[in-house]
């Protein structure tokens, strides 16, 4: 099988007026977003055009201390994406999800790498920085939900937290209904994905992999072992993310501290 069909520039503009769709629908709704949308659009551009002549020397050159660096650079961006998008402060929360982020995600490429794919070098960088890459991107997502809605759900219902504690709860038994919510909001996109994919939708892994040239069978394969290496990644980032930032978002008297929020309001 032949490798997937070069886009020209003549696609690539015939691609960019698709972008009239979206931003007619949201001029004509308006929606106020439409400033977002254009930035949002241009920052995606110029990132991957940026990010593919990087990844050529990446590639090229094979590093273990590169491709290690580069891939804590990635975890490091989804660490800020994710604090950003919960309403939470930074500098509260940056090294505990930081660490966790990095204890999931390295144990979860590594694991894929060595034990999944049978690579002798599994710092290679078409693997970790592919697979990473991907896992990062869903586990991601899942972290804004799962941690967002924690510490929101412990802010707004704040009172069924100690009254769990003034029956003789732990401080993290207390919490768990709390997590337990949290937990089921992350999962859930993830778990419907994995239900209807195949039927409903054929995953970009899947598809990036049959356009350049495997037969599907080996895709298939690919698929079910990222989708599986995703839904572990998120567990475990979300787990140790609320984990370690417990400790950091109480005061000595078991209260919640209201600084660690951006916005002020309930």
């Amino acid at each position: 099988m032949n490798g997937a069909q070069d886009l020209s520039m003549f696609s690539m503009f015939m691609c960019g007026l698709m972008l009239l769709i979206p931003l007619l629908g949201v001029w004509y709704m308006k929606l106020g977003i439409t400033k977002n949308l254009i930035v949002s659009t241009l920052r995606m551009v110029i990132q991957l055009v940026l990010i593919g002549f990087f990844l050529e020397y990446i590639f090229k050159y094979n590093n273990w201390l590169i491709n290690l660096s580069w891939f804590l650079v990635m975890i490091a961006s989804a660490v800020l994406s994710v604090i950003k998008n919960s309403d939470l402060k930074l500098n509260h929360f940056v090294l505990p999800v930081l660490l966790s982020f990095i204890l999931a995600n390295f144990f979860v490429v590594l694991y894929f790498n060595y034990f999944i794919v049978n690579i002798n070098f599994i710092l290679d960088a078409k693997y970790m920085i592919a697979i990473g890459g991907m896992i990062l991107g869903n586990s991601l997502r899942s972290n804004v939900i799962g941690l967002g809605d924690f510490y929101k759900a412990l802010r707004k219902d704040e009172q069924l937290y100690f009254y769990k504690l003034s029956l003789g709860a732990t401080k993290y038994e207390a919490l768990l209904h709390f997590a337990k919510k949290s937990f089921v909001a992350a999962l859930n996109p993830t778990i419907a994905t994995m239900a209807t994919m195949g039927i409903v939708s054929l995953p970009g892994m899947m598809t990036g992999q049959i356009l350049g040239g495997s037969v599907p069978l080996v895709a298939i394969k690919y698929q079910i072992a990222i989708m599986i290496a995703i839904l572990a990644s998120t567990v475990l980032s979300i787990s140790l993310s609320i984990l370690f930032t417990v400790r950091y978002s109480f005061h000595k008297t078991g209260t919640l501290k209201k600084e660690i929020f951006r916005s002020s309001n309930n």
